[in-house]
């Protein structure tokens, strides 16, 4: 590889990649003093959604700042019953203690790793318990109004907010307007009385419409005593549910059918559009957030969000949050499908799960570094007048797919510790430089890896009690689950600040035009540059990436000069060997194995 080129030896590094346990990272010049936190940043109700770094959080697998809500409400609160109990430190599917004021107290150590907006899962009040599972996720919502007891109160929730702003951190609701919780029964399902419920073994068969059109629907009923649970009132009247049975996914039924029983609302009713209109206008008014993340978009009729998301944003524009910013839970590879919600549809951007699935194939599965540049061709599709594919939200796994790490665990590769690592570096890196923005899964930081998706990838960073978790090879971490997991010298944690760090200092690296430049039918070679012209003059940077578990040298065009000849690389995976050569007509690379880099154009 030397002898190609033995120029250009100026490096940041970054990863010393040791087989011990004891790993610890390097951030080379990225020095502490000159460290860019969120406070150093555009004011957060300036400042644009290219610039932030998420941090995806579920408050109660996080930090418990007060254990008297750890059962809810109250047992003296008759009217907030359902919301009480659950609570079990030591079984996966229950509570666990974490709280609003926990993950408060915790903002420095996000603060420190670079984070600047966090996306808390669903907080408002639940049926605490629907069979034999709790509520701890936050998607079965009972109450519009208020916060759920087990993570603290409406005023726990404003000093969140408050310190977080503080902090020039946002914060985003994760909201849902498909269901609520399980009241409304069957009763040729759940019994005369309606006390059975939905489970995976026992679903109510789904009605479709051409069966309700001739009289063969469900016969609705409200156990006695839970006729006024939900707020708003309205909510309780089942005239507002589609009332069809549990969803199997597809077809009709996904939009129409109940989500193993949970209660699902009838968008194509204008009062439930306006209904639910009212109760996100009402939340944006009392907690200013600074935007919402939507959950389940593709089981909602696209023109329950043709009328809603104009109307939010709008709403929290006049009463002064100039940024407000949503995105959708569309789970879809397909851009084909992503984009419809983004451009028809009228919600500012989508999880990009094309991007988690291409980083998968290639990182994981080995496959050709093609795919990801077919996933990049394919962003024309979310071109409309409002938004493009640089707002999409970029990551790597989450609560219901499971973790990167574990991905990589189960691999047919079987691959040792330090190759987890290096991938999981690699995938990081992608999630950060990648057109897009980038979302960090809480816990990944630490290394967690877990047993599936699901309850399986919600470990707890505080102290964990749950055996299924504590039992887990954690990644580049000497710890458990069963110990305090905050730590801000692990490996992980330090590489997601060093590029957070790159992130902010460069400003190509979040708003630059991203151009395909190599990709190859195999593991090997990505490279792409990102071009951001700032007052006249172009700034260019150049990334390589290389998911192959060997040296790649490659040549190839320079298509219109695309790459200056003079570059500086200002970062490099500690140890990997790169070299550049820059010609008019072609651009000769050589690279480590599993490594990346970064070269900026010297004007």
């Amino acid at each position: 590889m030397k002898k190609i080129l033995n120029g250009l030896a100026f490096s940041v590094g970054l990863i010393s990649l040791v087989c011990s346990l004891g790993i610890r990272a390097n951030t080379g010049n990225i020095q502490q003093s000159s460290k860019i936190k969120a406070i150093d940043l555009a004011h957060y109700s300036k400042r644009d959604i290219k610039d932030e770094v998420f941090y995806f959080v579920l408050p109660d697998r996080f930090s418990n700042g007060d254990k008297l809500n750890d059962l809810g409400a109250k047992a003296s609160d008759k009217k907030r019953a359902l919301s009480r109990g659950g609570f079990d430190p030591k079984d996966i599917d229950s509570y666990h203690g974490g709280d609003l004021i926990g993950l408060t107290e915790k903002l420095p150590y996000l603060e420190e790793m670079g984070i600047t907006s966090i996306w808390l899962t669903p907080i408002l009040r639940n049926q605490a318990v629907q069979g034999s599972v709790s509520g701890y996720h936050g998607y079965w919502v009972l109450d519009f109004t208020e916060i759920d007891p087990h993570l603290g109160s409406n005023q726990d929730l404003k000093h969140l907010i408050d310190s977080a702003h503080q902090r020039n951190i946002k914060i985003f609701f994760d909201i849902i307007t498909n269901h609520t919780a399980d009241v409304v029964k069957y009763t040729q399902c759940h019994g005369e009385d309606g006390k059975d419920w939905s489970v995976d073994s026992d679903l109510c068969p789904y009605k479709s419409l051409a069966q309700l059109a001739q009289g063969d629907g469900y016969t609705t009923i409200v156990p006695k005593g839970m006729e006024h649970l939900k707020t708003p009132l309205w909510l309780n009247d089942a005239q507002y549910y589609h009332n069809q049975g549990d969803s199997t996914f597809s077809g009709e039924n996904s939009i129409n059918g109940d989500f193993f029983g949970l209660d699902d609302l009838n968008t194509d009713d204008e009062k439930v559009v306006k209904g639910m209109t009212t109760i996100f206008k009402s939340l944006i008014s009392e907690f200013k957030p600074d935007g919402f993340r939507i959950d389940t978009v593709k089981h909602v009729n696209i023109e329950f969000w043709q009328q809603f998301s104009p109307a939010l944003i709008t709403h929290a524009q006049s009463i002064g949050i100039e940024n407000f910013f949503m995105f959708g839970e569309v789970y879809s590879a397909d851009a084909k499908v992503l984009s419809k919600y983004t451009t028809e549809g009228k919600i500012p951007s989508v999880l990009d799960f094309g991007f988690q699935k291409v980083v998968q194939e290639v990182l994981v599965n080995q496959k050709g570094t093609h795919l990801l540049a077919e996933l990049f061709e394919r962003d024309t599709l979310y071109k409309d007048h409002d938004s493009d594919a640089s707002t999409l939200l970029n990551f790597t796994g989450n609560h219901d797919m499971g973790r990167f790490a574990y991905m990589l665990k189960e691999s047919k590769f079987n691959y040792s510790e330090p190759a987890k690592i290096q991938r999981s570096l690699l995938a990081n890196a992608l999630m950060f430089f990648a057109r897009g923005i980038p979302v960090i899964y809480y816990g990944d930081e630490q290394g967690f890896v877990g047993d599936g998706g699901n309850h399986e990838s919600r470990q707890d960073m505080m102290p964990s009690k749950v055996a299924t978790y504590n039992d887990d090879d954690l990644l580049a971490n000497n710890k458990s689950t069963r110990d305090d997991n905050f730590d801000q010298e692990n490996l992980l944690y330090q590489s997601l600040s060093t590029y957070a760090q790159l992130y902010q200092q460069h400003p190509a690296l979040r708003h630059g035009q991203q151009n395909t430049l190599y990709a190859q039918k195999s593991a090997g070679l990505f490279v792409f540059n990102r071009v951001l012209t700032i007052n006249g003059k172009a700034q260019n940077y150049l990334l390589v990436f290389n998911s192959a578990s060997t040296e790649q040298v490659v040549a190839f065009d320079n298509v219109i000069n695309a790459l200056p000849n003079k570059n500086k690389l200002i970062f490099k995976t500690e140890q990997a060997e790169h070299t550049l050569i820059v010609n008019p007509d072609k651009i000769e690379i050589a690279t480590s194995p599993l490594s990346f880099s970064i070269y900026k154009q010297i004007n």
